[in-house]
């Protein structure tokens, strides 16, 4: 599981990807996330700026990614 940190109170779900190295770029993640292969804490999600804060969870590809402050 990819832990990342947050450096403001929230990071933009394109962003999470993109840091956690899952895509290599922003229109990977668009297109990832607007197919609904991508989930936050469980629920498929369809908005590349979806704010994630600390405690949620994605998840892509087998793949998990863990918000923390």
């Amino acid at each position: 599981m990819e832990i990342i940190k947050l450096r403001d109170e929230y990071i933009k779900l394109g962003q999470a990807l993109k840091a956690a190295g899952l895509v290599e770029s922003g229109v990977d993640a668009k297109f990832v996330i607007q197919d609904g292969l991508v989930s936050v804490n469980g629920e498929i999600e369809v908005q590349r700026g979806k704010k994630l804060y600390a405690g949620d969870v994605v998840s892509f590809d087998g793949q998990e990614i863990r918000i923390e402050k």
